[in-house]
């Protein structure tokens, strides 16, 4: 049985499928140090074990993943600028290992899929979302960009959606992620996993080695840029925004509760606007203005 501590739980609901389930609930299973660790070491061991035949990675609590923990995210401004490098490194070599998996990869998400969070869906092989699902790019509300994530989530969505989701950072359903090529199909909440196994019981028919050798062949003829100078560019990139003026500044108004420096002022008309005004301006409605992951995660 796994342990309800653990950060990364691995559990086997029939012969050959094996299911990874983030384990920070509380956190809206957003990304620090450890769970990056453990998802990295995990994917190299389970590359090797003949038992494992596809994967699964979902999440526990309200949310597949809200990105990136956002007080370790402000912390960074302590690390030097290699130790910033060296954590986005750990992130990038994470999400290529993911990306380079042997072995099918099914990922069933639902509630949050923020930032950090749409690089894993886009290094998965299949994607099956809950109706319910909600995804943002979020990474520019705070002043940040999302830099590591990017070759793979342009790579899976291209660069026409691309140009529209990461510089509006706007929250879109999972009938919109489908749309724009992130999602294959959408199920309600209560079927998301009886869905996933329901594939991965179809990929069990078909012959290990064939799969591999095919994953290999649409990484060769559709190569994601992950070249050295790529991933050095997008890591460097993110360690100098981070420990920027300008996203620190974002950071703390997040945890404040109030809005970016940047953000001009409206006019007040002395009523509060509706939910579906605040919905078309990026944020929340404001009957709940508490800043926790599942609001405004980051990469």
């Amino acid at each position: 049985m796994p342990d309800k501590h653990d950060v990364l739980q691995l559990s086997s609901p029939a012969s050959g499928i094996t299911e990874m389930w983030l384990n920070r609930p509380d956190k809206h299973n957003a990304f620090d140090p450890a769970l990056i660790a453990a998802i990295h070491q995990t994917l190299n061991r389970l590359r090797d074990d003949a038992s494992v035949r596809v994967l699964i990675i979902a999440g526990r609590g309200k949310s597949f993943c809200s990105g990136a923990d956002l007080h370790y995210m402000k912390s960074m401004v302590n690390f030097s600028n290699e130790e910033n490098i060296n954590d986005a490194a750990r992130l990038a070599a994470m999400l290529q290992a993911l990306q380079q998996f042997p072995k099918p990869v099914i990922a069933a998400v639902h509630g949050n899929v923020f930032a950090g969070a749409t690089g894993l869906v886009a290094c998965s092989d299949i994607v099956i979302a809950a109706d319910d699902a909600r995804f943002c790019i979020s990474e520019v509300k705070l002043g940040l960009v999302p830099a590591v994530i990017s070759p793979f989530v342009m790579a899976r969505m291209g660069v026409h959606q691309a140009r529209r989701y990461f510089l509006t950072a706007e929250v879109f359903d999972a009938a919109a992620a489908q749309q724009a090529g992130l999602v294959h199909e959408c199920v309600t909440p209560g079927a998301l996993m009886a869905h996933a196994h329901a594939v991965a019981s179809q990929l069990l028919r078909n012959a290990p080695v064939a799969l591999s050798e095919t994953k290999k062949l649409i990484r060769h003829l559709v190569p994601v840029p992950v070249a050295p100078a790529v991933t050095a560019h997008t890591c460097e990139l993110i360690a100098r925004i981070r420990a920027s003026a300008e996203a620190q500044s974002g950071l703390q108004a997040f945890f404040d509760k109030r809005d970016a420096p940047w953000i001009a002022a409206e006019p007040s008309t002395g009523q509060e606007p509706s939910a579906e005004e605040q919905h078309s301006a990026g944020k929340e409605p404001s009957a709940d203005k508490e800043p926790s992951a599942d609001k405004e995660p980051v990469q």
